[in-house]
């Protein structure tokens, strides 16, 4: 075993250690440098992703002056912190519209302006199903008064006040001759109509 191999200084040696005793393959770009180009310093704008390659001492120099809106006027500068202070310098459109189109920006949305194939957007129920016309939901109560006046819950107030004169006519003792037979039921429609009235369907 060679102790003396690069590869064990390559192991042994820390990693800043080593940097500096690798070589750069460029020369300083500073004007009569003759000294290695290792650090790198950005062109500028226009040419991101070009870079010079600096000694040290003269990537210092080139820091201190370095200037990226260099030739730029005021409101270009203002302009270009704008823009990426809001996009980022990306390109940005309307959500929702293809440019071009009737609905791009000036016309309001309407249903009309937007394609669904799909019917996607259709409005649905929680489970997935076209929504269906809710019946209006009553307590045990009021359900059992419409039961005693023989109606059901899609009664309206009209057909309640009908039903109701039609039942107390019947079953009103002077009706029947004075038969008193039918008092029970009597009571028990003058109860589910006042009920009724209470829950406001009258």
């Amino acid at each position: 075993m060679d102790l003396n191999s690069p590869l064990f200084d390559r192991i042994r040696v820390k990693p800043e250690q080593r940097q500096e005793r690798r070589e750069s393959r460029f020369r300083c770009d500073a004007p009569g440098c003759e000294a290695d180009g290792s650090y790198r310093a950005p062109m500028g704008r226009l040419r991101e992703g070009q870079y010079f390659c600096f000694c040290l001492e003269h990537v210092r120099e080139y820091n201190n002056s370095y200037n990226y809106f260099n030739g730029m006027s005021d409101e270009a500068v203002a302009r270009y912190l704008k823009d990426d202070a809001t996009t980022g310098h990306r390109p940005t459109w309307s959500m929702g519209v293809k440019r071009g189109q009737a609905a791009f920006r000036e016309d309001p949305l309407r249903a009309e302006n937007f394609a669904d194939p799909l019917g996607l957007y259709r409005q649905r129920s929680h489970r997935g199903r076209p929504p269906a016309e809710a019946a209006p939901r009553y307590s045990a109560v009021t359900i059992k008064a419409l039961n005693a006046l023989g109606l059901d819950e899609t009664a309206c107030a009209e057909a309640i006040k009908t039903r109701y004169k039609e039942l107390v006519k019947r079953h009103h003792p002077d009706a029947n001759g004075g038969d008193r037979s039918c008092e029970e039921r009597l009571r028990e429609i003058i109860h589910a109509y006042k009920t009724l009235r209470a829950a406001k369907l009258v």
